[in-house]
Parts: C-alpha cells; structure tokens; sequence
C-alpha cells in the first residue's frame, strides 16, 4: 500500500468513525476543525493551547477558539497550569465522562456495513476483526485492552472473584479507605463497590466496557451509589480530579517499564500530598513466566521513589478462581509527598 492509498483508507474510516458515533454526544453539530481539536484534547489530556495548535496545525487563534466553545458546551476544563501560571491547561470534562466514553467506545458494525454496503454480520465481522488487529499496531496499550475485554467477555477472568480481595477488605475493616476513592483498573468493581458501602465517594475506572458494564450492574443490584467509567489508566490527569486514597488491584504489574513510568506520573498528578496508595501486585516468589510480570519490592521502590513515601510492602495473596491456595503477592502502601 502505497501513501495515497492510505490517505484514501484513513478517509473512509474517518467517515466510519462519524457515523459511528451517537448523534446525542452532540459530535455532529460540531465544525470539522472543532471536532479535530476535541479529539486531539482526549488524545492528550492536559494539553496548553501552543501544545494543540502545533499538533493540529490550525492557527493558534482558531485552537482559541475552538477551545472557548468546547468549553462553553461542558465537553472542556480550562486551567492555568499549576506550575506554570503562563500556561493554560485544557482537559476532558470530568463531568462528561459518559460523553467521552461513548466517543471512543460507539459500536462501528453498523457503519462499517452502510461503507461496505453489505449486512452479512460475517464480512462485518471480518473487517472489524481486521481493524482491531491494525489498532494493536498502532495504538500503544489497544492489545492490553482488548485482551482484558476479551476476558471479560468470554466469561469469568480468573482475578475476579466475585468480592474484594481479601488485601484489601482488610485495609477497609482497618479504616485504612478514606475520603474520596479510587479503584483503578476496577475490573467488575468490588473494590469501588467496597468503598461505597462504608458511607465513601467512590469511583472505579477500567478500559474494559464489558468489566464496567458489570461493575454497574452490580451498584444497581446492591443500591450502592458509585461512579463508574471507561478510562484508560495511563490518562489519569485527564480526568482532572484528586482522590485521597487510590486502589490497584493487580493493574501495575501489567505495564512495561515505561508504562509504569507513565503511570506513576499520572498517579502524582491526582493523588494530593498525603494522599494514600495502595498497590497490590504479583511479586517476584510467583514461580514460572506466565501471566503478568513479576515484581520485587526493589522494583516497587525504584518506581515509586520520586514524590513518595514506600511506608511498606508486605507479602499477600492474590486470590484466583484456579487456585484455592491464590499467588503469592505484595501489598505496598505509599503515601504522596509535598
């Protein structure tokens, strides 16, 4: 494939794209630029105007422009940096979560059936299967998500045990849950939901929909108020909020080193100093070399050792649905710092 044959392929998934999208996420009444700008701002989340405009290559005035709008309709936060005071800082709107989600997550079968002009769910099928095979190659992180969707959508994962991690319900019988929570990489919620039922404002976020739709599910069953999103782990500033304590369950141990980087920095940027995390994850006395990355308590220090305070790391147990005796792990509580 030559470059103007994929120029013309980029066109038409565009086009599948916008058809894609729900006419309620308001997308449609947009100008073409302004959508552009919205997408680059989900695509990079605390983002200055100067950042906008040199990746869109509109005039800065117009990236002004369209932010003004977008902020104005609710689908942007404008901030002036905290560490720069000259720099304005533009994200996502954390009270529009659903409106993002539904951007990035609409279903395209039917779309792509109107560009093809076909129905046949199998040739749909085909090409849908293609395109995500493409997005593993390009987007950094799509495998890993689609991986963990997948799980949930063929059944039970074997991390999800239908209720806390016993790590965790300890912390929470300690009183060690406080102020407002999150439970990221929540997979079917149990540890948001946890938090909800001792009076806290909890929050859990997944970049698996299947695992979301199940966390919801399971609020609604229980009359538990939580809040629960589709959200990549390594955006967190975009949501532009702070939590006081923050929950992972078995999630840093997926990333490679620099995804943990990004991680963590991410981390620093909504936890407040004293702010409280807690990591559980599999640690390097997990024999053999499938399933996640094994960790030592060196390298939980190495990652957390600028803006942290490692107060412990104690041995736990992850429990699994294939083992009555779970795998052995580390629970590591770390606290922000000044």
């Amino acid at each position: 494939m030559n470059g103007p044959e994929l120029f013309r392929l980029a066109r038409a998934l565009l086009k599948i794209g916008e058809q894609a999208i729900p006419p309620g996420a308001g997308f449609h009444q947009l100008p073409t630029s302004v959508r552009v700008v919205l997408f680059d701002i989900f695509e990079h989340p605390a983002s200055s105007i100067s950042d906008i405009t040199a990746r869109t290559g509109f005039p800065q005035s117009h990236v002004s422009a369209a932010v003004a709008r977008l902020r104005d309709g609710g689908a942007v936060v404008v901030a002036a940096d905290p560490n720069d005071r000259r720099r304005t800082v533009v994200r996502p709107s954390p009270e529009l979560p659903g409106r993002a989600a539904g951007l990035r997550d609409a279903p395209i079968d039917a779309a792509i059936g109107s560009a093809l002009g076909t129905d046949d769910p199998h040739q749909i099928a085909e090409v849908v299967a293609t395109l995500e095979r493409l997005a593993q190659r390009l987007v950094p992180g799509a495998a890993r998500r689609t991986d963990f969707n997948a799980a949930y959508a063929a059944g039970t994962p074997p991390w999800d045990i239908g209720r806390p991690q016993p790590a965790f319900q300890r912390l929470a019988s300690a009183g060690q849950l406080r102020g407002r929570v999150l439970d990221v990489g929540c997979g079917s919620g149990e540890h948001a939901l946890l938090a909800a039922s001792l009076g806290l404002e909890a929050t859990g976020l997944d970049a698996a929909p299947r695992a979301i739709e199940l966390a919801q599910r399971k609020a609604a069953a229980r009359g538990l108020a939580v809040r629960f999103l589709v959200w990549d782990a390594l955006e967190l500033p975009g949501l532009g909020e702070q939590f006081d304590t923050v929950l992972d369950s078995g999630l840093f141990h997926v990333f490679d080193d620099a995804a943990q980087r990004r991680y963590v920095d991410g981390l620093c940027q909504i936890i407040p100093p004293g702010g409280c995390l807690y990591v559980q994850c599999f640690s390097d006395r997990v024999p053999g070399t499938s399933g996640p990355r094994r960790l030592s308590q060196e390298d939980i220090r190495a990652a957390f050792s600028d803006g942290w305070q490692v107060a412990s790391i104690e041995p736990a147990t992850f429990a699994v649905t294939f083992s009555p005796d779970g795998v052995p792990a580390w629970l590591a509580t770390i606290h922000r710092t000044p």
